[in-house]
């Protein structure tokens, strides 16, 4: 099909998701009532507290950590900026800041902690240590080494990013799991030593979901993200939004790399392409009126997986849902 036939079509796109009137899962199990409850208790030896998340800095905030963030210096670290967009990445940059900057959020650093090296992780330490000393530390003013709080939702990278100053300033290996599903991190760990000069702890925590989701939307980039477990809102429906949203971009990277004629707004048609292309096929029995037969047939579920795999690697260009 000949270019600007391809981009008529795409003008034909949905502008809107259907959610068909279903409600995203809350997903908030036990493990992070009681890591909530540990976190409220530690606060009174915590010198700062890092609030980390990835590529969605607006709804993925968690608006329960706020009453915990008022009484103790603040840090939001913005990670995964290797899946945000870089082609407009400075113009990007200035809007989410200056957004948060609204919000009463003054420092940011914008990270990626997967790299082995990441020059903002160095600028880290010195930031935690300037804001720490230009407020009052009350009953550990004696102390003179620094213990932090990582928080965050699930699945962002808070464990990365211990590992990740722990290589840069101790040159140590990874002390805390890193995990590509949410729930990796089940409770508050001891303090774990990142930097020596200064004398500096993190503990790290599990991430924690607000009980209410504000809206099914939201919850749906979490879940495209990889914050709520998958299956808890359905490969099919996640991939269907991920879909939607890279052709409500512009983002058409999907048909480069699953072999498309060209762009699609049907999920299901892309699924099925997506299964061809990669065998990813399934045998099942069918009914006919001469007996049972054994047919081969596009294995949908496996398909969506890889499409949200995909995206979460990178694969699919850089993306900000937000």
């Amino acid at each position: 099909m000949k270019l600007y036939q391809a981009l008529r079509n795409v003008g034909n796109f949905r502008t809107v998701f259907d959610f068909g009137g279903r409600d995203v899962a809350h997903w908030f199990p036990g493990h992070m009532a009681k890591g909530l409850r540990q976190m409220k208790a530690s606060l009174k030896s915590v010198d700062c507290i890092i609030e980390i998340h990835d590529h969605i800095p607006f709804s993925g905030r968690n608006p329960v950590f706020q009453e915990s963030l008022d009484v103790r210096p603040h840090l939001l670290v913005l990670n995964k900026t290797d899946l945000t967009d870089l082609s407009n990445k400075q113009v990007r940059s200035r809007k989410i800041l200056k957004t948060l900057e609204k919000k009463g959020v003054r420092n940011v650093l914008f990270t990626d902690c997967l790299r082995q090296r990441d020059e903002n992780i160095k600028r880290l330490v010195p930031m935690v240590v300037e804001i720490i000393e230009s407020t009052p530390r009350f009953n550990r003013d004696e102390n003179t080494n620094y213990c932090l709080m990582v928080i965050g939702v699930p699945n962002v990278g808070k464990s990365s990013l211990i590992n990740a100053l722990r290589r840069t300033y101790l040159k140590k290996g990874r002390a805390s799991r890193v995990g590509g599903e949410p729930g990796i991190t089940k409770a508050v760990l001891t303090k774990i030593q990142v930097c020596e000069r200064p004398i500096m702890h993190l503990l790290d925590t599990p991430g924690v979901l607000p009980p209410k989701i504000e809206s099914v939307e939201t919850g749906m980039k979490l879940a495209l993200c990889g914050t709520i477990l998958d299956h808890l809102v359905g490969e099919d429906v996640i991939a269907d939004y991920l879909l939607y949203s890279l052709n409500r971009l512009g983002n058409f990277s999907y048909v480069e790399k699953y072999s498309l004629q060209e762009p699609c707004d049907d999920i299901k048609d892309v699924l099925k392409r997506i299964a061809v292309k990669l065998g990813k096929t399934q045998r099942v029995k069918a009914i006919t009126g001469v007996g049972n037969i054994t047919i081969t047939v596009p294995n949908y579920t496996a398909a969506a997986y890889d499409f949200i795999r995909a995206f979460r690697k990178g694969e699919l260009g850089q993306v900000m849902l937000d």
